[in-house]
């Protein structure tokens, strides 16, 4: 089956009541270390170089805004501590007229007589203040803008300086307007001169703005990383793996060569002794559904290996050399973690001969045939590729050098009749309690010939939810109302309900199909209506119509258990598909054939083509003209063949007809019963039958049927 169940709570050997939450909190910390070194490694140069420098980068900004802070601190103490108890004084002399002082602040008060100084400050953001320094002498007043160092001295020389005494401080607040206009007249002259620990305070807000905002955009940039590209890469631990083995029901023959595998893993230094040490490369092949995905996923439990799922589909992204770059993130991941699963789902697209139009597929494959290869690293050989697909070699060609890659190739199948009811039985115990006792599945287990254990399980759930539904326990009714809905599909009778005509006609086709089938089972039964009932692979015809194949009318069969079919089997196959047809021109005349009939006028024609063109029957040699497609040759149909196929279709249509209009009776009275009814189970069309036989005393010599 290809669907994996994973944990939402991860169990390790440490979940236990007495699990300290340090121990949880650690392996949360690892285990998000681990998906954030993966994501890391299948980077490209670009962007590991701009998460590197981005991640450096932080702590650089913040520890330059943290010490331009700190900076600017001291100097606005240094200010506070100039201002002392004179803070609040009267502010400067503002009818005397103010100049731009020229040179130092210092050096002009040592060299002047000095009359008054007034300090006016400000506080700026983070306790930083702003001073401007007005010096009144002679008549004038002088401006000065201090640096931080020319602040210190200042402020060093003011304890014991003569003009010590007449300072005087003012908050910028307490200005009165004209003195305020006057400043921002000053501010604006001496705009390229401003105090370092002014210029400090905006490069200490933008340092921290700057790395708060890298520090944010990093772990955004990374989460949405992880949450979308490293969803498709990501390696599940064998802790999460919910299951086991002995989990999967039947399948004892591919649990065998499982268990080689894992034996030859774990001993792979006793292997080697004996010269077998090849690179583990599997090829799991089979039908979808038969449990490829979640086998492997088993092995990876069995093994205590992270596996990583991937779909080989996505390999194909449609330009040159995308998916052979999602391989080569693939491998640097894995060679991360040294001992691992990876398992490559839906490649059999991979498994195609190269050479193809698309050279991005033959990117891909060569990509692949390099990682698969037998010249590794040690450590590259403890990495087990699983590479699973539909693959059917019989109908495909594989490629020789891929095919050559892999040293053990495991062929899933469809369960047969013991381990399909092993299954249902199985899937039904995981909720016995609403399920009917003593079930009798034996009628189940034989419709579903020809299902995958995926199918099965459906048909488990879908019984589960329509008794629930119904408010019902899971019985025999219920499981075969389920299996109907998933095996034929959701049916409606709305599309011919009313609709007179075109149901009578889907009637007289379905009715045509049952008939046919129904002589050849009573010819080999012998008679024996229960071996009839037994045999027959019709389990209801139906006038509802069906959306999956846009039928009006369906037959709802079980799948036949030959694998091999007889030249016999086959001729009785073309008879039932064309019962349809010749059933319509008996009741409607030739005009009166409906394109209902295309399907089965389509498989007829496959079935023919099978049997002379690639069988090489009713031909005096035996030639499969078909294979000759695979070597490149024209596929139209050879006019021999077309000429034989053509016979046999006319011979099989005649004998079918001929038939049929001997039943044209009894097909007059299920077609009516079917209307009426809307739809028959197999069991109540063979009563039907036996009721018109039993009442027509002279059915035998009017339509020349045994008694």
């Amino acid at each position: 089956m290809s669907d994996l169940s994973v944990s939402t709570q991860p169990r390790s050997e440490f979940d236990n009541d007495e699990q300290p939450s340090d121990s949880s909190l650690w392996l949360s910390i690892k285990k998000a270390a681990a998906r954030l070194s993966d994501w890391f490694v299948i980077q490209n140069t670009a962007i590991k170089l701009l998460v590197v420098a981005v991640v450096l980068l932080i702590p650089a900004t913040g520890i330059y805004s943290l010490v331009l802070m700190q900076r600017q601190a001291a100097v606005a103490e240094q200010v506070r501590s100039m201002a002392g108890a004179s803070e609040g004084v009267a502010a400067f002399n503002d009818k005397l007229p103010v100049e731009f002082g020229t040179g130092s602040l210092l050096s002009f008060l040592q060299n002047h007589p000095i009359e008054r100084i007034t300090v006016i400050y400000k506080p700026l953001m983070w306790n930083v203040s702003e001073r401007v320094v007005i010096v009144e002498a002679q008549g004038k007043q002088y401006a000065y803008y201090p640096s931080d160092m020319e602040t210190k001295i200042f402020s060093d020389k003011a304890v014991s300086a003569p003009w010590s005494g007449k300072l005087t401080f003012v908050p910028r607040s307490d200005l009165a307007p004209s003195s305020v206009l006057l400043l921002e007249k000053l501010d604006q002259g001496f705009a390229g001169a401003r105090p370092q620990s002014e210029k400090d305070a905006w490069k200490a807000g933008v340092s921290g703005v700057l790395s708060a905002a890298l520090t944010l955009g990093l772990l955004g940039f990374l989460a949405f990383q992880l949450k979308g590209q490293f969803k498709a890469l990501k390696f599940i631990e064998p802790a999460q793996v919910n299951g086991s083995l002995g989990d999967l029901v039947g399948m004892d023959d591919i649990k065998r060569e499982v268990a080689q595998i894992k034996d030859q893993y774990m001993r792979r230094a006793e292997y080697a002794e004996y010269g077998i040490n090849k690179p583990f490369n599997v090829m799991f092949s089979g039908p979808a559904g038969t449990g490829k995905t979640k086998l492997a996923s088993y092995l990876a439990k069995e093994l205590n290996l992270p596996i990583l799922f991937h779909s080989a589909v996505n390999l194909e992204t449609g330009y040159v050399g995308g998916g052979a770059n999602t391989l080569s993130r693939i491998v640097a991941m894995a060679k991360r973690r040294k001992r691992c699963i990876v398992f490559l789902d839906e490649a059999q697209d991979l498994f195609m001969k190269r050479g193809g139009h698309r050279k991005f597929d033959d990117d891909t494959q060569n990509m692949l045939l390099a990682v698969l290869d037998g010249v590794r690293t040690k450590n590259d050989a403890e990495i087990i590729w699983i590479v699973a697909s539909n693959f059917n070699s019989e109908q495909m060609q594989m490629d020789e050098a891929m095919l050559r890659r892999f040293q053990m190739k495991v062929d899933f199948r469809l369960p047969n009749r013991e381990e399909r009811q092993s299954i249902i039985a199985h899937y039904l115990s995981q909720r016995a309690e609403k399920v009917l006792p003593d079930l009798d599945l034996r009628h189940l287990v034989e419709i579903t010939e020809g299902r995958s254990p995926a199918d099965l399980e459906t048909i488990v759930n879908q019984a589960g939810i329509t008794a629930v539904q119904a408010g019902l326990m899971i019985g025999a009714d219920t499981l075969m109302q389920a299996a109907e809905r998933v095996l034929v599909g959701n049916v409606n009778t709305n599309t011919t309900k009313e609709r007179e005509r075109d149901r009578r006609i889907i009637a007289i086709h379905e009715w045509g199909h049952f008939l046919v089938d129904f002589e050849h089972e009573r010819k080999k039964a012998g008679g024996n209506w229960e071996g009839i009932l037994a045999e027959m692979k019709t389990i209801k015809i139906s006038l509802k119509a069906n959306p999956r194949n846009n039928a009006l009318g369906f037959v709802f069969h079980k799948q036949g258990a030959n694998l091999l079919k007889t030249k016999g089997d086959i001729e009785h196959d073309v008879r039932v598909l064309l019962g349809g047809m010749a059933n319509e021109e008996l009741f409607f005349g030739e005009e009166g054939t409906t394109n209902g009939a295309h399907n089965d006028i389509t498989r007829v024609t496959k079935l023919l083509h099978h049997a002379v063109g690639e069988m090489g029957m009713y031909r005096k040699t035996r030639l499969n003209f078909g294979a000759l497609a695979h070597e490149g040759s024209s596929k139209a149909v050879d006019e021999e063949t077309r000429s034989i196929m053509e016979a046999q279709s006319e011979r099989l249509y005649g004998e079918t007809k001929a038939l049929l209009s001997r039943l044209k009776p009894l097909t007059e009275h299920l077609a009516g019963k079917l209307m009426d009814a809307g739809e028959m189970s197999l069991r109540e069309a063979l009563n039907e039958i036996r009721a018109f036989e039993a009442a027509c005393f002279t059915f035998n010599t009017k339509v020349g049927l045994a008694s």
